[in-house]
């Protein structure tokens, strides 16, 4: 990896070779033309030319940058570009040294075509072609994050964002903050949404902070969640059915104790059954949850599978149900991170739980996804 920045010439000539590279990876564009652009008042740095096969042109307008933001990239998206020549076909097209999944979702959703010095790449040209690959390294330091989003307290301002009876608020720092206690700062909440406002998850407002992209914050979160924090042990109880439903309601009523992972789901949107009963209960509560549903600790053979959170965010607004009638589950958002990451047929159910639930209810909120 270079850790030395290159000047804004060595850039555009670094980005202009690797584009030249990737458009002669195509046999039939053998008179592409990749050239650098002078002059301020074009309005792009690159302009490659491909030919159509009805005798027409299509240009690819380059627009480099040393580095962006996600929340920077709206000042681009509306942009038009007016290439010499009357093009039949123009795509803007955004080089950088490196391209995060972020900027690369958000070239997508603006019709944007996009490629890095590592070679990773989609450019797509309508009726011609469309090229596309991602994953390799940066050969170029990237930016460092402003936030650690696998954290404890950055899940905490995550899971108050996402939850759909939050949607539509408009959150000053101090309310988030007060949504996250105990143990986050106002400073640490700080650091999360300026990360959040950077790669354009929220937006922000002389009245506060908004979510303006529940999905994709979701799997951001959803891709970093580190599930193996929570401890699991695995135990026997021969109480079964209803009875261990009423059990589990009369301890849990006060306590840190909620159906977690698939046995939340089977609550709020059936469609993966397996036989064990998924629970988080707080460290504190465990000798008495042993105790109240007569559960053993057992290597195998187990039917409740117990995690122990290493935070209790885990049970930030939880699920009642109705009222008197079980213990509650973790909330839809905490329930569908779980999910993910529980084996088995866990994507599946989470991917249940989004359709069923979380989208519809995003969006009877007023939510845009």
């Amino acid at each position: 990896m270079n850790k030395r920045p290159l000047s804004p010439v060595q850039l555009e000539q670094a980005l202009a070779a690797r584009l030249r590279e990737l458009l002669g990876q195509v046999e039939w564009l053998r008179e592409a033309r990749v050239e650098l652009v002078s002059g301020p008042d074009s309005g792009f740095d690159l302009l490659a030319t491909l030919p159509l096969a009805n005798g027409s042109k299509a240009a690819l307008c380059v627009e480099c940058k040393s580095e962006l933001r996600p929340s920077l990239f709206r000042q681009l998206a509306d942009r038009k570009f007016s290439p010499t020549g009357n093009p039949k076909v123009v795509v803007p097209v955004l080089a950088l040294p490196w391209v995060s999944p972020r900027i690369a979702e958000l070239c997508a959703e603006h019709g944007w075509s996009w490629f890095d010095l590592a070679g990773n790449h989609r450019l797509d040209v309508p009726g011609l072609l469309r090229l596309q690959r991602a994953g390799k390294a940066p050969v170029h330091k990237s930016p460092k994050p402003t936030a650690n989003l696998s954290t404890p307290e950055a899940g905490r301002v995550i899971r108050a964002l996402l939850l759909p009876d939050n949607a539509g608020m408009r959150w000053t720092q101090r309310e988030m903050q007060n949504h996250c206690r105990p143990n986050v700062s106002l400073g640490l909440v700080n650091k999360v949404v300026r990360h959040l406002r950077d790669e354009a998850f929220i937006e922000e407002s002389d009245d506060g902070f908004h979510l303006r992209d529940p999905l994709k914050l979701l799997f951001a979160w959803r891709d970093v969640y580190r599930f193996d924090r929570h401890e699991r042990r695995g135990y026997f109880t021969l109480l079964q059915g209803k009875k261990l439903r009423d059990a589990l309601y009369r301890f849990g009523y006060t306590r840190l104790v909620t159906y977690a992972s698939f046995s939340a789901a089977e609550f709020q949107a059936p469609h993966v059954r397996q036989p064990k009963t998924w629970l988080y209960v707080g460290q504190q509560e465990l000798s008495q949850f042993e105790e109240m549903v007569e559960a053993k600790p057992v290597d195998s053979g187990e039917n409740l599978v117990v995690l122990i959170p290493d935070d209790e965010g885990v049970f930030y607004m939880a699920d009642g149900g109705p009222a008197g009638e079980r213990l509650a589950c973790t909330n839809l958002v905490q329930t569908y991170v779980d999910l993910w990451h529980s084996g088995g047929r866990g994507q599946e159910a989470a991917e249940a739980l989004l359709e069923q639930r979380l989208k519809p209810e995003w969006k009877a909120r007023g939510m845009k996804l």
